[in-house]
């Protein structure tokens, strides 16, 4: 799985919780936006700072895993419509 930064946007104070349980590889922003999965990762300002890209769909429904274990919420849980771009947006609950 691909992951990329969003310029000028700051990243959440849990982003070192992402990056220390996701294995994820740090990747350009167009390349991650090509993957067939995107997930958004939510600041505290509610923008999409963070994108995280996945080819296979186990890769995408671990990721989602343990986004939820860190305490996040899918604010895309109950829908089947991509919103911004991503399959899934993880924030605080």
């Amino acid at each position: 799985m691909k992951t990329a930064l969003i310029d000028d946007k700051k990243p959440a104070h849990f982003d070192k919780h992402i990056i220390g349980n996701i294995l994820l590889d740090v990747a350009p922003l167009d390349e991650v936006q090509q993957e067939p999965m995107l997930i958004g990762v939510r600041n505290e300002a509610g923008e999409i700072y963070r994108l995280i890209g996945a080819t296979k769909l186990n890769s995408y429904m671990n990721a989602v895993e343990e986004l939820f274990d860190l305490g996040l919420a899918d604010e895309l849980e109950n829908t089947e419509e991509p919103k911004e771009g991503c399959d899934a947006i993880f924030s605080e609950a």
